[in-house]
């Protein structure tokens, strides 16, 4: 098992995310524990010492079984993360509440690792309000031994990471990014990883595979990599490409089946990093794969000056852009939550004066009202 430094610890560079332990029946909320214990098993005989866990992963229930699981180990032979749910507002004035609830779900008396949970456009404000004294807390729980180490995870923009750094990062010893080859173009990985590489921030990774879009790629894309390196699957490119970005450290993994795992610790067995080459080569993958679904927005901001509601349209395609190629998702919803209602894309007049200056003649109130439909508006 590849190990990283952390601090004056070792950590297995591969860590078990339980946000898609193995269900029953294909019901979420009913975890196949027999077979989550066998994964952990062989996990922990591989050397995986990291385990993560949030309040609403498994509608509440990974926090309980993965407890469970570990709990046969010696308590020093593996490091548990949690999360403050802070995706929720309503959360915001219970940071004790839910952090002894969370103690008692896994059995635990500490843990290791404790991060913000997904600090965002819709949460900022709420996390950094000194009136609901998270952070304080937080720090004197780590004062008194019951979280080891403190750290955020991360869906917003460079922005949003900028101003929580501004604020917390002196505290901060570790920031968790959704980062793969997709997202470092298509969420500003680079960009973000810079910055935390400028913090002196260690990065957690999550969504590696991009919710397995990377682990299943198109038969040219595949028989592109085969032949570069004929004994790696395409999973095992985007974990490599991964294991090659400075400043990362741990990468999450949210194994669902057995075969998963096995896998991931062949890849995480050696270490093999990309060559100029190949991190070109998956570069351009990437920008093959984000070229099919998305609108090409340069972000000239061209159309923001024309605009009589004042939209910042780039944002508002970016968005966009990544609800198309996901499929749906939270980010874009989320994002968008925290927009005033007349900035929002249903605000949109139709008058057509972005377009007129638009150098990549997009159609721009076509979008906007595609967007609007999409998010129900």
């Amino acid at each position: 098992m590849i190990r990283r430094t952390f601090r004056d610890e070792q950590l297995s560079a591969l860590g078990f995310g339980a946000m898609r332990l193995p269900v029953i029946n294909g019901d979420d909320s009913r975890i196949d524990e027999e077979t989550a214990q066998k994964m952990i098993d062989t996990a922990m005989s591989a050397g995986i010492n990291y385990y993560d866990t949030a309040w609403g992963y498994h509608d509440g229930h990974s926090e309980e079984v993965l407890g469970r699981c570990l709990r046969k180990y010696p308590r020093d032979s593996y490091n548990l993360a949690d999360k403050f749910p802070g995706y929720d507002l309503a959360n915001m004035p219970h940071v004790q509440e839910i952090f002894e609830k969370q103690l008692e779900k896994t059995g635990m008396e500490y843990f290791d690792f404790y991060l913000f949970h997904n600090v965002c456009e819709m949460n900022i404000d709420a996390y950094l309000d000194p009136a609901y004294g998270i952070l304080e807390y937080l720090k004197e729980q780590k004062k008194n031994g019951r979280i080891r180490h403190l750290g955020f995870s991360c869906h917003g923009s460079y922005e949003v990471l900028k101003r929580f750094l501004d604020a917390y990062g002196s505290d901060m010893e570790f920031c968790q990014l959704q980062l793969n080859y997709l997202d470092w173009i298509f969420q500003n990985g680079r960009e973000k990883v810079s910055l935390l590489n400028e913090h002196n921030i260690p990065v957690w990774v999550m969504e590696p595979l991009r919710g397995g879009k990377l682990a299943s790629l198109s038969e040219e894309n595949t028989k592109t990599l085969r032949d570069l390196r004929p004994d790696e699957d395409p999973a095992a490119w985007a974990f490599r490409f991964l294991q090659s970005i400075p400043g990362v450290t741990m990468i999450l993994s949210g194994m669902s089946a057995e075969d998963q795992l096995a896998k991931n610790l062949v890849t995480f067995a050696e270490e093999k990093p990309l060559t100029a080459g190949e991190m070109n080569t998956l570069n351009a993958i990437a920008e093959g794969m984000l070229a099919v679904k998305t609108v090409p927005c340069t972000a000239c901001h061209y159309c923001v000056s024309h605009c009589p509601m004042q939209l910042n349209i780039p944002h508002l395609i970016s968005l966009y852009n990544e609800h198309i190629y996901t499929g749906g998702g939270f980010i874009a919803p989320m994002a968008l939550s925290a927009l005033p209602e007349d900035k929002k894309p249903q605000a949109c007049l139709h008058c057509r004066s972005c377009e007129h200056v638009c150098p990549q003649q997009i159609h721009i109130s076509e979008i906007m009202t595609d967007f609007a439909g999409l998010l129900g508006a």
